[in-house]
């Protein structure tokens, strides 16, 4: 069996100065291999370093190829971009880095490069690394530098005088110069507060900077003209990051773009970057400051691979900007007393109404035996009208409430520190609930007689190809409540939450690029509409472009995924529980009464149960955690709050139902006046 010692011995004869670019870059790659063990335990792979440093020291003969071989090494690898670049984009964009980033995922590097950046993912590729050079020791830094890496290679003088210090400084004057580059773009300078322009901190900083480079060149790192040089550019780094998060203000207020939130990340990381490389300038400790500089590098290089890293970071202002929208419009969703309530209902019934409408032509569309695609198109575009209808005429569907509901919720959570803020977000639970059984009592309750009604006149007119009883009977198996009508119900629900996604970030993007202001002033459109019916034409789709937005892609998405899913083998079907009612009601008309001792409807009936509460508790859950995420809502006592929810249940079950007045206390006199809509 071979021991750790004897496989040092083969490594340590292996060395060759001479050797080919990619075979010195793979023997060292297996030396480190070799530190690294098992990759189990940070001071086993300690130990290890000083067992390499006693070998060392006991072989004179080749600790001077050693030195000729790290000499070779450190004139053959450019180490500015390991130091100032690694981790960060080179094009500063959002798409640019996400391509970088899958092109390492699927390309791995050649160690036959001159990039030390590149090798260096190779050398140090585990999560591991960063923890074992966190652990060597003062004692165990120093032997290194005196042994292995010290400046003078025994013999002749070195090629490579003072190549940290070099290093260093050059990656200094290339970190900055991209602070500035990014600080003075267009994107992010004219989004800055007149004041941080005014101050003009990314301009003065490579002149700050070059009175570093000066006085370190000509009188050393540690001398009293670099240490004020130093502490002057920290502060002038100080000013650009000051600066740049003027930007996040004018963002929240005027719409989120992830490539300029990208660039503000990658400019706040790359601050922090040229502050590690200052310490490695200033400090008395360099192989202490130098092993937790490469700690910091491998945590950076194995970060710069991951994709949902780079996700969630670059799009969190855009979450948040999209939940915050959903929290304003989910406050009018919510009714807090009996009028409110009542006027849910109604508004709830008129959507149910409309859908019956929907439901019929949606069963016309599948009579025409049209292809897969263009049934689906039809079937989405039927959809997304009814659903327009509905929020022009400020009515409700139940199942887009939860999407924006729960954010309204997730920011309630943010202030849970005493027991009379854990009571009102109980209050807002039960008023949530409530709200929702009011929509879908309405949705369900007008769909069923209006569906019937329908029927009913299509059957005087005449028309009875749409629905025949082989058809009928199909509509009540394929409702089962045991079939697969649960897992189609909750991908749907996960659709209605898709919906308010994309009209958040359409919403966001209208805001963005002023497109109001565009309606209202530019020159051809004022010449067109006249100046006044611009202007409200610019404010009225400031205020509806969601909504629309949110209808029509729900419609277009109720259509066409079934479709586009099932080419690919899987099966889905749509399951929204006021369209599943409506085709149920038009099943039973055609059977007729004797449909009514079927155990197929009653299983039917179930599969309706179960359609609404899986469309409600997947839309809502998904958005809910979404909210809570974007909004950085803090960890908090579940378990008081669920404890809280099961005591209101006990003590006034039916005020989650029915609008009855809470006990504890009124509604909130803050609390918006409901006016739902589509």
């Amino acid at each position: 069996m071979t021991t750790p010692q004897l496989e040092l011995i083969d490594l340590l004869r292996a060395i060759d100065p001479h050797a080919p670019l990619a075979e010195r870059h793979l023997w060292l790659i297996g030396l480190l291999d070799w530190v690294r063990g098992e990759a189990q335990n940070p001071d086993v792979a300690v130990a290890r370093v000083r067992m390499l440093i006693d070998a060392a020291e006991l072989r004179p003969d080749w600790l001077k190829l050693w030195h000729q071989w790290w000499e070779e090494f450190l004139t053959t690898v450019d180490a500015t971009p390991l130091l100032a670049d690694l981790g960060f984009a080179s094009h500063g964009t959002f798409v640019n880095e996400l391509m970088r980033r899958l092109r390492r995922r699927w390309l791995p590097p050649t160690p036959e490069t001159t990039d030390l950046s590149e090798l260096f993912t190779l050398l140090f590729p585990s999560d591991f690394d960063a923890r074992w050079l966190r652990a060597l020791d003062a004692r165990t830094l120093r032997r290194l530098r005196i042994v292995l890496f010290r400046a003078e290679p025994l013999g002749a003088p070195s090629r490579v005088p003072d190549y940290a210090l070099r290093s260093l400084m050059d990656a200094l004057a290339y970190a900055t110069s991209q602070i500035s580059a990014v600080g003075q773009s267009a994107d992010v300078r004219l989004r800055m507060s007149p004041e941080a322009r005014d101050g003009r901190p990314f301009e003065d900083l490579p002149i700050v900077f070059e009175a570093l480079r000066r006085a370190v060149l000509a009188d050393g790192r540690q001398s009293a003209p670099a240490q004020v040089a130093a502490a002057n550019l920290l502060e002038q780094l100080d000013a650009c990051r000051a600066a740049a998060s003027t930007v996040y203000s004018h963002l929240q207020e005027h719409g989120i773009s992830v490539n300029i939130e990208f660039q503000l990340r990658q400019l706040r990381q790359r601050i922090l970057r040229v502050k590690a490389l200052l310490l490695c300038l200033e400090t008395d400790s360099p192989a202490q400051a130098t092993a937790q500089l490469l700690s910091h590098l491998v945590k950076v290089s194995q970060d710069s691979a991951s994709m949902r890293a780079l996700w969630s970071s670059s799009t969190e202002l855009l979450a948040a900007k999209v939940t915050e929208r959903n929290a304003e419009t989910g406050q009018h969703y919510i009714t807090r007393d009996a009028g409110e309530y009542v006027h849910m209902l109604g508004a709830a019934a008129g959507g149910g109404a409309v859908l019956a409408l929907t439901t019929w032509i949606k069963l016309a569309l599948g009579a025409l035996a049209l292809s897969a695609f263009w049934g689906g198109l039809y079937a989405g575009i039927n959809y997304a009208v009814s659903f327009v209808i509905i929020m022009l005429l400020h009515w409700t569907v139940a199942t887009k409430q939860p999407a924006m509901t729960a954010p309204a919720m997730a920011a309630q959570l943010k202030n849970m520190n005493t027991p009379e803020q854990t009571e009102h977000f109980v209050d807002e639970m039960v008023y949530l609930l409530r709200s929702q059984f009011a929509a879908i009592l309405g949705n369900v309750g007008l769909v069923i007689p209006v569906a019937i009604v329908v029927a009913l006149v299509l059957q005087k007119l005449g028309w009875t190809g749409v629905m025949d009883p082989y058809h009928a009977q199909y509509i009540l198996a394929h409702h089962h409540l045991l079939g697969p009508t649960a897992l189609f119900a909750a991908a749907t629900g996960v659709l209605l939450f898709a919906s308010s996604i994309v009209a958040g970030w359409i919403e966001n993007w209208f805001v963005f690029n002023r497109l109001d202001s565009v309606l209202a002033h530019h020159p051809r459109f004022t010449r067109w509409l006249g100046r006044e019916r611009a202007a409200r034409w610019g404010r009225y789709w400031r205020e509806h472009i969601s909504g629309y937005t949110a209808n029509i892609s729900l419609g277009l998405m109720l259509g066409l995924v079934p479709p586009i899913v099932s080419f690919f083998g899987i099966p889905f079907e749509v399951r929204h529980v006021t369209l599943v009612a409506g085709q149920i009601a038009a099943a039973v008309h055609e059977l007729g009464m004797g449909v009514l001792h079927q155990p197929a409807l009653g299983w039917a009936v179930g599969g309706i149960v179960i359609t609404g509460l899986m469309n409600l508790a997947l839309s809502f859950t998904l958005a809910f955690k979404l909210a809570l995420t974007a909004q950085n809502v803090p960890a908090v006592d579940r378990r008081r709050v669920y404890r809280a929810l099961g005591w209101r249940a006990l003590r006034e079950p039916l005020s989650f139902v029915l609008p009855l007045r809470l006990k504890r206390r009124a509604a909130p006199a803050a609390a918006k006046r409901v006016t739902p809509d589509g």
